[in-house]
């Protein structure tokens, strides 16, 4: 599933978009994850792209009729940009056509969705309006981690892909930022002191900064719209590096919550 540094990536590639016309939105699907807004996304044909923006994993596409289009990739889907003349593909869900360009979500699994509202509600949509702080936002602190975690028995890993505390953090991040902050994932959220917090908050921005910086990470389905690759996966630490040696010391791979988690237990306490 693309994570924030895949979601961040894919809104800057979308700029281009920026000050466009959509002139028609084709449909090929009736349902995705939930049923797809047909009428809505009609009242977006002749109106100009004003804005491109990322609220924690969701795509924010906001036109000058005050109406905005949210999309959430989902395990599989992305989003391409191509030439008008170009034929599309299989599992090209939506088409939304320019003069010169087409926006294609596509999407193999069709567990992604669109949305569409006015654009001063998206702030009260129930997926939304849930949302913990985002991973990036400059208010995300050690105390406001500390009050989340320090009653909670729940692994440090799980509190981290919680989306309702920290918004963005996927399966592949929380692993390296837990690597990167030295703590093991099999700490109890209650068993961390506030530096042990503070140290996890400066490693989740050095690592998804770093992870915008390198384009996303392409080891299943992510792809840019532009059709660039993600490169920041030849700088995971422990991800997928089950069996390899870091600093001497052997990297594992255990499944917590149905998820598989990498550590080097030598080095993360």
């Amino acid at each position: 599933m693309p994570e924030l540094p895949e979601v961040e990536t894919t809104v800057k590639s979308l700029n281009i978009l920026k000050n466009k016309k959509v002139i028609n939105v084709d449909i090929h699907v009736k349902k995705l994850r939930y049923f797809v807004p047909h009428l809505d996304l009609k009242n977006i044909n002749n109106y100009k792209i004003t804005n491109l923006r990322r609220i924690a994993k969701y795509i924010i596409i906001d036109f000058d009729n005050f109406k905005s289009v949210i999309i959430h990739l989902g395990m599989s889907g992305r989003l391409k940009i191509i030439k008008i003349n170009v034929a599309i593909n299989k599992h090209d869900h939506l088409v939304f056509k320019f003069n010169s360009l087409k926006l294609i979500f596509n999407d193999p699994r069709r567990f992604g969705f669109i949305d569409i509202v006015e654009s001063d509600k998206i702030n009260n949509l129930r997926y939304i309006k849930k949302l913990g702080i985002d991973a990036l936002d400059k208010n995300l602190s050690a105390e406001y981690l500390y009050v989340k975690f320090h009653k909670s028995e729940v692994l440090i890993k799980q509190l981290l892909l919680n989306q309702y505390i920290v918004a963005g953090i996927g399966n592949i991040y929380a692993s390296e930022i837990l690597y990167d902050a030295k703590i093991s994932p099999f700490r109890k959220g209650s068993s961390l002191q506030k530096y042990h917090i503070g140290t996890i908050v400066k490693s989740t921005r050095k690592i998804l900064i770093k992870a915008i910086k390198y384009g996303g990470s392409s080891i299943n389905d992510y792809i840019s719209p532009d059709g660039t690759l993600g490169n920041f996966q030849n700088n995971f630490k422990v991800y997928g590096m089950e069996g390899y040696k870091i600093k001497g010391n052997n990297i594992k791979k255990e499944v917590l919550y149905g998820r598989s988690t990498f550590f080097c237990p030598e080095i993360q306490k």
